[in-house]
């Protein structure tokens, strides 16, 4: 009897930890780090290739150094904040690296609307295939963007759902993530004029 009473008690433990969520809230931690890598290497990528489009830009479009000046000093100030996953968890960190990300951004499209300003650039077949090449990136940190968006939110309701809120106030103590949110003013559309 008290053998079959210990039996039912072990099952019961056993039931009750494999509903705690524990594993979940950490695999869907890990998916954030996860996502978070994917978004670092889509801008690393476009860090890396920026340079080398300005200086395909700079030997066609010398009237415009201004833009240029503007694209490589944007993105010396993204290369001079410390990408890390701790930066996840530091909203301030963040926002800076957003606002970074926004000032390249927004150097790069000055540089599109030089390109169509100037229609014999887009004659050169170099010049083409690094603008594919920034939009595909582009195009890249986006996608990257909405799958840490997603992750976090994944994240963010496992530990906030019962029971896994009990298991992470009691045991984990993990935080909130935060997503990448709008640039303020991105609800508006951009006007271009030639």
């Amino acid at each position: 009897m008290k053998r079959q009473v210990l039996y039912i008690l072990f099952a019961v433990m056993l039931l009750s930890v494999s509903g705690c969520g524990y594993n979940t809230m950490q695999a869907n931690e890990e998916a954030v780090k996860a996502a978070w890598g994917d978004v670092e290497a889509a801008y690393q990528r476009r860090n890396d290739l920026v340079p080398n489009l300005v200086e395909v830009v700079k030997a066609y479009a010398k009237h415009e150094r201004e833009t240029l000046t503007a694209v490589t000093e944007a993105r010396a100030k993204v290369g001079s904040i410390q990408m890390s996953k701790d930066m996840i968890n530091n909203p301030q960190a963040f926002e800076q690296f957003q606002q970074a990300q926004g000032a390249l951004s927004s150097a790069l499209s000055r540089l599109m609307v030089v390109v169509e300003r100037y229609p014999d650039l887009k004659a050169n077949q170099n010049f083409r295939d690094l603008q594919n090449q920034l939009e595909g990136t582009e195009n890249r940190i986006n996608v990257a963007r909405v799958r840490y968006n997603k992750a976090v939110e994944t994240f963010n309701t496992s530990i906030r759902i019962f029971p896994n809120s009990l298991t992470n106030s009691l045991m984990l103590h993990l935080k909130l993530k935060e997503p990448f949110k709008a640039e303020a003013g991105a609800e508006k559309a951009p006007k271009v004029q030639f």
